[in-house]
């Protein structure tokens, strides 16, 4: 799927940086092939605007945020307030200023430690995550980086559970048993809920992450998909009732790069296992989801009847994900698209 020729796509809302970097000032960032300029304004509220001054197109990225809160451009001085209105040219102080000096905005939002952004008006609201501020919960913010592969990619990646007896058999896989333990499915309109229970290798270094000594464990996983680009990975280990949930959002950049922002949710405390520990502990396993997956044909078209016929229980989440989302494409008058068969690497 070629997310920038998808404009249903540019009604959700995404995680586009912690919201930490603009403490450093404003900061450029691409979504879904678009250049837009985060800023911190007054109160510590972010804004976005497409980056790009109306005066001479210099970036507004290459400024400063003026003492009101406002972006001016690091060129001239053209100075923006949050709705991308045009407040100040330093050249003419006394002067009107055009009713065309408009630079677009974009929603912007906080939540979970990041800076949200949807283009046009979203259909539905940021999804709500329940362990953000629940009692006994601790959030830690782990990656963020570029992805040399499309979003839906690593949306059905993180949805295969048949992967981890290969990808990760250097630390939690079971290379002996590549059998694919079965989800239970339960839609609903805007995603999915997927649950399971999934045998785990535990080696002494993860001996912390899973709260047991045991050398084969258990994940109950309750996973959950949001439409278009985010998923809970809902792990509980029963053996100590410790809760292990990342919150993965894929970001589009452009076609064939993404943005991994992933947090985590911890029942324990730093003393129990510090966010060091699981910092490094997730690191490995991220890359090895990572290496893999920048392996493959970012855009390759699914053959659904093909799978279906094969019967592989590991790509069904991945075949609900698509038939939903060519849904919404048609429900929105679109259909999906590829890249011609002459494009494809």
């Amino acid at each position: 799927m070629l997310v920038t020729q998808q404009k249903v796509l540019r009604r959700f809302w995404y995680a586009t940086m912690p919201v930490s970097m603009l403490d450093d000032g404003p900061q450029p960032f691409k979504l879904l092939g678009e250049s837009i300029v985060l800023w911190k304004g007054n109160g510590g509220k972010p804004h976005a605007l497409r980056d790009r001054c109306c005066h001479r197109t210099a970036k507004l990225s290459k400024g400063f945020v003026d003492d009101e809160g406002n972006i001016a451009c690091g060129y001239h001085g053209w100075t923006y307030d949050c709705s991308g209105k045009c407040v100040k040219i330093p050249q003419n102080p006394g002067g009107q200023i055009p009713s065309s000096a408009i630079v677009q905005s974009y929603r912007c939002e906080e939540r979970y430690g990041y800076v949200w952004v949807a283009l046009e008006e979203p259909l539905q609201p940021i999804p709500e995550f329940p362990e953000e501020g629940a009692p006994g919960y601790r959030r830690i913010l782990q990656f963020y980086e570029k992805w040399n592969t499309s979003p839906l990619r690593m949306m059905e990646n993180s949805f295969d559970n048949s992967h981890f007896s290969f990808v990760h058999k250097s630390n939690f896989g079971l290379f002996t048993n590549p059998q694919p333990s079965k989800y239970e499915f339960r839609p609903n309109e805007w995603g999915f809920e997927a649950e399971t229970h999934v045998p785990v290798r535990n080696p002494p270094a993860s001996f912390r992450i899973t709260g047991t000594t045991e050398d084969v464990t258990e994940r109950h996983l309750v996973n959950r998909w949001y439409m278009p680009f985010s998923r809970r990975f809902g792990c509980q280990y029963p053996a100590s009732g410790v809760h292990h949930i990342i919150y993965n959002c894929a970001t589009p950049i452009d076609d064939s790069t993404m943005m991994l922002a992933q947090w985590l949710y911890r029942n324990d405390s730093e003393q129990a296992c510090s966010t060091q520990e699981l910092v490094d502990w997730d690191r490995p396993i991220t890359d090895e989801d990572r290496d893999i997956l920048e392996a493959t044909d970012y855009d390759a078209c699914i053959d659904i009847q093909r799978q279906q016929e094969c019967h592989m229980e590991s790509d069904k989440p991945g075949l609900l994900m698509r038939r939903m989302l060519v849904k919404l494409l048609a429900d929105h008058g679109e259909r999906e698209v590829f890249r011609e068969p002459d494009e494809v690497r």
